[in-house]
């Protein structure tokens, strides 16, 4: 099975959003299935075959989780993200700004899910192979 070490060598090759697909390749190759990261600080939930679990500790202190979502400015964040304008942790700070709490990535479906704090689906895409 795979370590949140293997994991965070991994991402520490994410410059930007524009290098998200060759992370998820690369953790895909280590057997992670999905994961489920929270924006409050950056904590991540990961899962794997036959019922593996593991969990990564926060990245930074607490940001705050805006009650309100706000799609519109979202995507343009993200879409600024992807195109490698912005950092890991500009982008977290997006996502607390427009009321996304956590995100879900699916590695079997390569599908990329973002949540508000209800629990409603904000955006949803898949990822690039």
């Amino acid at each position: 099975m795979f370590t949140v070490e293997q994991i965070k060598s991994a991402h520490s090759k994410v410059k930007s959003g524009a290098d998200f697909p060759s992370f998820i390749k690369e953790i895909k190759a280590l057997g992670v299935t999905s994961f489920e990261t929270w924006v409050v600080d950056s904590h991540t939930d990961y899962s794997g075959e036959i019922n593996f679990k593991t969990s990564s500790t926060p990245m930074y202190d607490k940001l705050i989780i805006n009650n309100l979502s706000n799609k519109t400015k979202f995507e343009d964040y993200l879409k600024k993200h992807q195109q490698g304008e912005t950092d890991y942790f500009v982008f977290c700070r997006h996502c607390a700004e427009t009321g996304i709490e956590k995100w879900v990535v699916s590695i079997d479906e390569m599908s990329c899910t973002y949540y508000d704090l209800l629990g409603n689906c904000i955006w949803s895409e898949q990822i690039p192979q």
